[in-house]
């Protein structure tokens, strides 16, 4: 896959960028940052339903006031490694545009930060790895005192195949 942007990734960075508030998470020690226009709402963990023959990263459903919701386990789609709930663990409901549709999903955290405005001189485009290894999903490096953050995006982490699948769990 070309790691190249295209104008549709760079008019999504741009307007993610100017918006300039994320809301920060953790995954393995590391700290990442999504756009605060697509999240819709933070809850603790609940019991999730697991649905057979799905991928490891796809924990499931969850029943979020009469909607059902597939939950998937960024840890486990960054393949960081499985590890045991905590009580700071919580699910992230965000919006994810596809190519016809919005569609909303749950995705699992180690735990949530806080809301941060970054502005977007600090933002630099996120690194070259070459062709092997995509970075389509990175809309950019934010540098803040406390360190790097990795800003998201979102509508990229999930693949169309991803997205398809999880859209037919609801």
């Amino acid at each position: 896959m070309n790691s190249t942007p295209n104008a549709l990734d760079q008019a999504i960075r741009a307007t993610t960028v100017e918006t300039g508030k994320y809301l920060t998470f953790t995954l393995a020690e590391e700290a990442y940052g999504i756009g605060i226009l697509k999240v819709k709402e933070i809850i603790g963990m609940i019991p999730v339903t697991h649905v057979p023959r799905t991928p490891v990263f796809v924990k499931g459903v969850i029943n979020l006031r009469g909607k059902v919701l597939p939950v998937v386990d960024l840890r486990l789609k960054f393949d960081m490694g499985e590890i045991p709930y905590t009580e700071r663990t919580c699910i992230i409901v965000v919006e994810i545009d596809t190519d016809d549709e919005t569609v909303l999903i749950g995705i699992v955290v180690d735990a949530v930060s806080e809301v941060l405005n970054i502005a977007a001189e600090t933002v630099e485009a996120p690194p070259a790895f070459g062709a092997s290894l995509s970075t389509e999903y990175i809309l950019g490096m934010a540098k803040t005192d406390s360190g790097v953050k990795i800003i998201l995006n979102i509508d990229k982490v999930l693949n169309q195949a991803d997205i398809s699948l999880v859209k037919d769990l609801d």
